[in-house]
């Protein structure tokens, strides 16, 4: 398990804004949370280092590129060894529309978010995802009706 890294007020006001806009300049970022440029680069430097920035991206608008369908996919499996793990972890990293794999506590072993352009692109995936998987016990979908929240952010501590 990862440690926890502390972090303080500043840090966070950082953080914060990094998460809206990650394209901010340094320059920016002091401005707002009260710093010079230098130490608040090299804050930004040690959150990097301490792996509590682990990327920045650049977040698309999957509607307007035609993915409009999400798709929540419950798998359960017959298998849970390491060697049929791989073979998932390997079946799923070749699909680029799988957005997130969860391994779940619970009747559902994983559960998985895929971004498509419609039905028939998730059928598609579906039939990669049974041939490729082996000992699948069940898969089931349930597709997003509405999008009612979606955040990358992080809570900032009360």
């Amino acid at each position: 398990m990862d440690k926890t890294v502390e972090i303080d007020t500043k840090d966070w006001a950082i953080l914060a804004l990094l998460q809206q806009d990650a394209s901010l300049s340094v320059q920016a970022i002091a401005d707002k949370v009260g710093l010079s440029t230098n130490p608040c680069w090299r804050r930004i430097k040690l959150l990097e280092e301490a792996g509590v920035i682990t990327q920045r991206v650049a977040l698309l608008n999957a509607a307007k590129l035609g993915f409009t369908t999400s798709v929540f996919v419950a798998i359960r499996t017959r298998r849970h060894d390491p060697e049929w793990l791989s073979a998932f972890d390997i079946a799923i990293a070749g699909i680029d529309e799988i957005a997130e794999c969860h391994r779940m506590a619970g009747d559902i072993d994983y559960i998985l978010k895929l971004r498509v352009r419609d039905i028939a692109d998730y059928d598609r995936i579906y039939q990669r995802l049974i041939k490729r998987i082996p000992d699948l016990a069940d898969v089931t979908a349930s597709f997003s009706m509405e999008e009612m929240k979606s955040t990358t952010a992080l809570p900032r501590p009360a």
